[in-house]
């Protein structure tokens, strides 16, 4: 039997989600806050310049495939793709590493700065590519709600990798800290300190290596789009400027939300906006985790952000930048251990226009520029200026060019805004992160313990952070709801 069902915003986990049960024969309506669906990927357009305003690395193009693939579909009805080469480089303080777009260049690359190192290279990617295997066909399909999902043929002769860190295992096979930096990168995505991450987790390596770096033409939020046509020709209705006041519930059960003042009645919500606010819509009696609980969580970093309109091009530089000219280790500190804003942070760079032309006009580079930082820190717009200049500085230093007279406009995002525009906890960007003692079943549930009918999915909860795993997490909700309710 179809159900009504709600779904609180428009990420890609919901606009997942609603694929999946619309083409389950539901009734779907989304309602999303802002005025353009795609939650955090979002996009600005602005005198010519066109910016992914969140995610800007497309990586694990299978995933992708996969979900169109779920609807008689492919990547290439929706959006043109491109494999970067090179993938991305990365600026030291004495030296620059290019990621090439396949294994013998990246190999000859790491030869250069460790002769010999491309030996252990080849044999960790190799160990990365079966953890990558076992945790997109086994792991991340499951929808945590037991323990024993984990305990599969394969896992079990790895139990030792959920108790190593990616730290270890890099270190035990590179000397190099350029080297050590690169492979440590990656994991980065999934909200969490290398050494805090289980060395399962290297199968990012494989994702960045062996799989590559993508861009959809027109950026990310060609993906977006996709999603939303996809969804809007399955019958899902989509609503913007529809802000979700409160979760509605009677004798247990959800019976709809409030949207803009106005009662709508449901059979089932799902929230895939940040979990933390979806329960805050509810009485505290229906809420399941705690003030306390939440505080207790691991999260991932937040950013700021700035979108840069360029009216020159900009050399020595590729589509995608990664400046480790200052101290790793110290930058994590400042944002897992002791949270503050950064001394000498690290930071990256997204030219699109480099590699696709539409993004900017003619002569002119789009530059988007981050800086991860802790969550829940002071922001003021005298410490974005701040921020701004020392970035500035050392990327004119390292790529031997002057950018800031040639600066048309530029805009930031920050803590205040995650919050704002997201209801993001704290004004994470990416999450809540996948630390040993916060993946799988160990996450916040896709159903509610206490509310009947009301569901959730996104990065809080399984699998976890990024934008795979957004598209999984819609599918394992949907899957969780059919078996549940009808």
């Amino acid at each position: 039997m179809n159900k009504k069902i709600s779904i609180i915003g428009s990420g890609f986990s919901a606009l997942s989600a609603a694929c999946y049960l619309a083409k389950a024969g539901h009734n779907v309506s989304i309602y999303e806050k802002n005025s353009m669906v795609g939650g955090r990927a979002r996009q600005i357009i602005k005198e010519g310049f066109t910016f992914d305003i969140g995610p800007s690395w497309y990586w694990m193009p299978d995933i992708f495939e996969k979900f169109f693939n779920d609807f008689g579909k492919r990547t290439s009805d929706f959006y043109e793709l491109d494999k970067l080469s090179p993938a991305y480089k990365i600026f030291f303080s004495d030296d620059v590493i290019t990621i090439g777009d396949h294994m013998d260049q990246i190999c000859q690359e790491f030869d250069r700065i460790e002769p010999g190192s491309s030996a252990p290279l080849r044999k960790f990617i190799a160990r990365a590519q079966e953890h990558y295997d076992i945790a997109i066909n086994k792991v991340v399909l499951k929808p945590g709600l037991s323990p024993f999902e984990l305990v599969t043929k394969e896992t079990i002769t790895r139990v030792d990798q959920f108790f190593k860190t990616i730290s270890s295992e890099v270190r035990k096979n590179f000397k190099n800290t350029k080297l050590i930096s690169t492979l440590e990168f990656p994991v980065l995505f999934l909200g969490a300190k290398p050494n805090q991450t289980p060395s399962f987790y290297s199968f990012m390596n494989f994702a960045d290596f062996g799989l590559g770096t993508w861009h959809p033409k027109g950026g990310m939020y060609q993906v977006i789009k996709g999603m939303k046509a996809l969804a809007e020709s399955l019958g899902v209705n989509i609503n913007t400027n529809s802000n979700v006041e409160k979760i509605n519930v009677n004798n247990g059960k959800t019976i709809g939300i409030t949207v803009n003042g106005k009662d709508i009645s449901s059979d089932i919500v799902l929230s895939g906006a940040d979990y933390h606010h979806s329960e805050t819509l509810l009485d505290k009696n229906y809420r399941q985790y705690s003030e306390s609980y939440w505080d207790k969580r691991t999260f991932a970093p937040s950013s700021l952000l700035f979108y840069v309109g360029f009216d020159k091009k900009i050399k020595n530089i590729e589509h995608h930048n990664l400046f480790f000219d200052t101290d790793f280790e110290k930058h994590a500190e400042e944002i897992y251990d002791d949270p503050k804003w950064p001394e000498n942070p690290l930071f990256y760079v997204n030219f699109p226009s480099v590699t696709d032309h539409s993004m900017a006009p003619i002569g002119c580079e789009t530059g988007f520029f981050l800086v991860p930082i802790a969550p829940g820190l002071q922001d003021t717009a005298e410490l974005r200026q701040k921020y701004f200049d020392i970035i500035t500085k050392r990327f004119e230093k390292r790529t031997n060019q002057n950018i800031t007279n040639h600066v048309l406009f530029k805009e930031s995002f920050c803590v205040n805004d995650f919050i704002s525009e997201y209801n993001s906890y704290k004004g994470n960007a990416y999450g809540m992160a996948n630390t040993l003692m916060q993946t799988a079943f160990l996450r916040p549930k896709l159903k509610s313990k206490k509310v009947k009918s009301l569901y959730f999915t996104g990065q809080l909860t399984v699998p976890g952070p990024g934008v795979p795993p957004s598209l999984i997490s819609g599918k394992l909700v949907a899957e969780l709801i059919d078996k549940n309710e009808i």
